[in-house]
């Protein structure tokens, strides 16, 4: 039975009207929004009565620099207008909760600045250094009070370290209200949120939760965040530079496609380059292989003309050497004779000196490759490793994903020991050069690897829980890296023992830094 023609149309129409619409927007990367909620606190008004404390209410705040918080005003306004009370700052993993004081209190667009009295050793967010535009998915990152409720939290529990609530929406739009500059989405926020960030795909911080739009239960909800236009500039004028990031928010998954791509690229231009250069080698070949060939015939039919010339005259030569001996003229004899033994030997060695077409493989080749001994290649790279250098570096943007604020230029000393400027030792494993850096102070690990040869430098960066932290902190507890300029035994068993810790990593990193160098002239210091 044939389909209904209405039917068909409205296909038609259904798949036309699909095809104009823009494409998703990629997904969150949940390690990424992980990574920025281990720098999200909450934010409790803490009351005493007598010994024993208890709170009354909560926001959610988050780190913006050494000791350094921020939340709206609203949240911390009761402690502000009633000194009796407090202000706890609660990690949302691990550790204590600590003490902070306000420092900076901006009514007008609802923002603060808290300083705790103990550092937290949390995250420092990223801030997007571009405003936040379009209808691209957001984060909002915090600690909705009707979530404790309904898993039964005490007022103790406030107090115990507790991952914060996600939850996601997108962008509708810019909307400032009348005195701030705010922007309008979707991801769901309550009472408990205020102060939050609200985060990109990237978990850069693009706003501050602030308050939600009334709503009839039947209408769709949305929610207002102070924009990053207002926090910038209340963070700089307290004396507070952010951790910025202005670059376009990227997923490894693309990045790893762009550079296949590239690659694929790059090895088919180099066989097309392979191909032209080997069309091109067979068409001097067979015009050498001619001219040779015309060459060495003309020669060999000229030798041979040349020796039965000489043989003719040595035949007679002979002759008349032969007549003068019937005559008797011994001395005629004698000089006509060797005439003629000259011209045979002369024939002779015009004949077998002749060229030979076997020779024209030999010529063929030297004259192919001129500048090889013996005329044939030699299957060495034309460029040699230099094995001590200084390097200058600059981040490559297109080949990178920046969660952070990295630095856009690096200067590399390298010696063919694995050194780097004379400090920090690498790793050698499998022909790469690696150095896993685990600090003390802070939630990532970075593997860092330098190739001399390709001139190419990487960091990727991940960013860990507080367990996955301490496992690798344990790891790299298990061996002792070797002083700048070791021996290279010291620095393989330095790749080898590398690899417990890069081992227990995610499979993928949260940040990768790609540097293209140049070598400076001058070398290293």
């Amino acid at each position: 039975m044939n389909p209904h023609p209405f039917r068909i149309l409205a296909l038609t129409l259904s798949l036309l009207f699909a095809a104009m619409l823009p494409s998703a927007p990629a997904l969150a990367d949940e390690a990424d929004i992980a990574a920025a909620a281990r720098g999200v606190v909450r934010v409790v008004i803490i009351g005493r009565d007598g010994d024993q404390i208890f709170p009354i209410a909560h926001g959610t705040g988050f780190v913006v620099g050494n000791e350094r918080i921020v939340t709206n005003a609203h949240v911390i306004n009761p402690a502000i207008e009633d000194k009796r009370l407090a202000i706890g700052i609660v990690p949302p993993e691990g550790g204590d909760a600590v003490y902070a004081r306000p420092i900076s209190v901006s009514p007008r667009n609802d923002l603060a600045i808290l300083a705790t009295t103990k550092p937290m050793n949390l995250p420092v967010l990223t801030i997007a250094g571009n405003p936040a535009s379009g209808q691209s998915a957001v984060t909002a990152i915090g600690y909705p009070m009707n979530v404790d409720r309904a898993q039964g939290l005490d007022q103790n529990d406030l107090f115990r370290a507790t991952p914060p609530v996600l939850s996601t929406g997108f962008l509708s739009g810019r909307r400032p209200s009348r005195e701030m500059d705010t922007l309008l989405h979707t991801a769901p926020i309550a009472r408990g949120n205020s102060g939050g960030p609200l985060v990109d795909n990237c978990g850069r911080v693009i706003g501050v939760n602030s308050f939600g739009a009334e709503s009839e239960g039947t209408e769709a909800e949305f929610f207002f965040a102070v924009s990053t236009r207002e926090l910038l500039p209340f963070l700089r004028a307290n004396d507070i530079q952010p951790q910025l990031n202005s670059l376009p928010c990227r997923s490894l998954a693309e990045l790893d496609a762009e550079d296949e791509a590239r690659r694929q690229q790059m090895l088919a231009a180099e066989q097309r380059r392979a191909q032209q250069a080997e069309a091109a080698l067979d068409k001097r070949e067979e015009e050498l292989r001619r001219d040779l060939t015309y060459r060495t015939i003309d020669a060999r039919a000229n030798q041979m003309a040349l020796a039965l010339l000489l043989f003719v005259i040595a035949l007679a030569a002979g002759g008349g050497a032969w007549l003068m001996h019937l005559r008797g003229h011994m001395r005629h004899r004698a000089i006509i004779g060797s005439v003629a033994v000259v011209a045979l030997v002369g024939a002779l060695i015009a004949w077998f000196t002749r060229p030979s077409f076997s020779d024209i493989e030999g010529e063929l080749q030297a004259a192919l490759f001129p500048e090889l001994p013996g005329g044939a290649p030699s299957g060495q790279p034309s460029g040699a490793l230099v094995s001590e250098a200084a390097y200058s570096c600059v981040l490559d943007q297109q080949r990178s994903r920046v969660t952070s604020a990295p630095k856009q230029d690096l200067e590399i000393g390298w010696t063919a020991q694995g050194c780097v400027n004379g400090r920090t030792q690498y790793g050698l494993n499998a022909g790469d050069w690696t150095r896993v850096l685990v600090p003390s102070s802070e939630a990532a690990v970075s593997v860092n690897r330098f190739d001399p040869e390709a001139r190419e430098y990487v960091v990727e960066r991940y960013l860990l829980d507080r367990d996955a932290m301490t496992d690798a902190r344990e790891q790299r507890g298990q061996y002792e890296a070797p002083q700048c300029g070791a021996a290279e035994q010291a620095a393989r068993q330095l790749g080898i023992d590398q690899g417990a810790v890069m081992s227990a990593l995610p499979d993928r990193p949260n940040e990768r830094l790609v540097y293209t160098c140049t070598l400076n002239e001058s070398g290293p210091d």
